[in-house]
């Protein structure tokens, strides 16, 4: 039995600092107002330091991190080999009047990279990119519709969100369409319903909403996706944000068998360092050229060198293979200790980004329970989202998990007697 459960006295003393200075305290999904840290009293609020696989609170408890902070992580926190590469860059010059030469060392680098770049464009975060994306087709196509995944995200600006939510407008979303993932067939209709009207179609590469099971692409969906696309002039994009580099090194795309116009990376980008991309097809690259899209530090080298370093060490690694044998061996593992107590885990989506749900519960409170335990006794689980997995994390940390994860399997089981299967 692990005894040991965390407390976090003094995240709680900064949050209370936060809330007088800072709406909701921590804004966003990373603050106990809109986040997946559920109940919050299991989960710290501020991170002090990460290496590796780990982070601690600012109480000095010790975390295997599953979230790689929310999927920037691939290497390993403050992983040597990138954190130098900018440090160097760092000391020659970083935002300049005139972008580095980096800017192209890493522009080559990843048209050498994945398989559909003929050319990167660079910016900050993964909204920038699908944002940019989506102003290349309207270029290209001179059409004003888009058609996206229902549930899909593609990040906050107001185009990307629902009418209901606060600050967006009608007028910001008005020529958003939407089809249901894995229906080909939906997405071809509305091609026959607005002929000569859409400009792009936009997904990730496969169904990571959270809240719910992640859906793989069925047997031949995106070769018909593209199969429409091409016979009506629709850009295909491909929001490879939060995928990108744990499903294969030369994108997404090519581990489902197909190829987009456009992709959009960000978080393993740089492992950390923030700088997000949009690569693309030659017959783009005109259009590309036409948007105005820029920002006061779209230009900074360091995070540029942070990313020539991190892919570079991603091929010599064969990082993406790396990624997924890991959650292989960790999701085997879970479903094995969550049967040894009458629970059925089901895991879903591919290994190396896996989403994980106890059917016991049809209201998911069950799978709130194990992860808030786990928490508490140090390994990073939140309830609704999908996990990642970085190169770093061994098979000591694999196995402490287990360990770990059994012991709230345990208690959720003993908590919830009615609902373990016989």
């Amino acid at each position: 039995m692990i005894d040991t459960v965390y407390t976090h006295t003094k995240s709680m003393e900064v949050f209370e600092r936060a809330l007088k200075v800072q709406p909701a305290g921590i804004p966003g999904h990373l603050g106990p107002v809109q986040s997946q840290f559920i109940p919050t009293s299991a989960y710290p609020l501020y991170a002090d330091r990460a290496k590796d696989s780990y982070f601690w609170d600012l109480d000095g408890n010790r975390y295997i991190d599953y979230m790689c902070a929310y999927g920037p992580n691939v290497l390993g926190y403050n992983n040597e080999l990138v954190d130098n590469a900018a440090r160097a860059q760092y000391e020659k010059g970083n935002c300049m009047p005139l972008p580095g030469r980096v800017q192209v060392d890493l522009a080559e680098l990843l048209c050498d990279t994945i398989k559909i770049a003929d050319w990167a464009f660079f910016m900050k975060n993964g909204g920038d990119a699908t944002g940019f994306a989506k102003m290349i087709a309207h270029t290209a196509t001179g059409r004003d519709k888009v058609v996206m995944v229902e549930g899909g995200y593609h990040g906050v600006a107001p185009w990307t969100q629902a009418v209901t939510h606060a600050g967006v407008t009608e007028d910001d979303v008005k020529n958003n369409l939407k089809v249901k993932w894995n229906d080909a067939e939906a997405f071809e209709r509305l091609v026959n319903e607005y002929p000569g009207q859409i400009a792009a179609f936009i997904s990730t590469p496969y169904d990571h909403r959270v809240f719910t099971d992640n859906v793989l692409p069925a047997k031949g969906y995106w070769q018909k996706i593209r199969r429409i696309c091409d016979a009506n002039g629709i850009v295909l994009i491909i929001d490879d944000v939060r995928c990108g580099f744990r499903l294969d090194l030369a994108g997404s795309a090519e581990y489902f068998g197909f190829q987009p116009d456009l992709a959009c990376y960000c978080k393993a980008l740089a492992n950390g360092y923030n700088i997000s991309s949009v690569v693309g097809r030659d017959s783009l690259k005109d259009a590309a050229a036409k948007v105005f899209y820029t920002g006061s530090y779209w230009s900074s080298a360091a995070p540029m060198a942070a990313a020539v370093a991190c892919i570079s060490e991603l091929r010599r690694i064969d990082g993406a293979r790396l990624m997924i044998e890991k959650g292989e061996t960790l999701s085997a593992g879970l479903v094995t200790a969550a049967a040894n107590e009458g629970l059925d885990l089901k895991i879903s989506g591919v290994p190396s980004m896996f989403y994980m749900r106890l059917t016991n519960d049809d209201s998911l409170m069950m799978q709130q329970e194990f992860c808030a335990e786990c928490a508490r006794r140090g390994i990073f689980f939140v309830s609704h989202h999908n996990h990642f997995i970085n190169c770093s994390l061994t098979d000591d940390d694999i196995r402490q998990t287990l360990e770990i994860a059994s012991e709230a399997f345990r208690i959720t089981a003993r908590n919830n007697p009615d609902k373990v299967n016989n």
